[in-house]
């Protein structure tokens, strides 16, 4: 009984780090891990589908026997130590300059195309 309850609550810490970690607003693990695909690695986001389609069983008394409980306690191990790895102010930073970088990119190409255009018509 421990184990299921067990179960009932890494998914629920589940739900809770994708909320956190990538902001994905869903109350239930299956709809939170559909929007969240792009985001995880396709090995985290397998064992996320796993516990997902867990999810529903584990909340009825009877199916809740046929589960895999060794197998979905070592899937959410997986799936919360991807997501508590992740670090948003680093992310938060890359985007920054990310965004910084395609902007100069742009200003660049710009004022290439400024001097192509300057020298073309003899002005330069």
């Amino acid at each position: 009984m421990s184990e299921i309850t067990d179960v009932q609550s890494q998914i629920a810490h589940t739900v809770q780090l994708l909320r956190n970690k990538l902001g994905v607003r869903d109350k239930t693990l299956t709809a939170s891990v559909k929007k969240a695909k792009r985001q995880l690695p396709r090995r985290i986001y397998k064992q996320a589908l796993l516990l997902a389609n867990a999810e529903q069983m584990a909340a009825h008394p009877k199916l809740r026997l046929v589960l895999d409980t060794p197998k979905l306690l070592k899937a959410s191990e997986e799936v919360q130590a991807h997501l508590s790895g992740i670090n948003l102010a680093d992310r938060r930073w890359g985007w920054f300059l990310s965004f910084l970088g395609s902007l100069a990119l742009g200003f660049l190409a710009l004022s290439a195309l400024a001097l192509i255009v300057l020298r073309w018509r003899g002005f330069i």
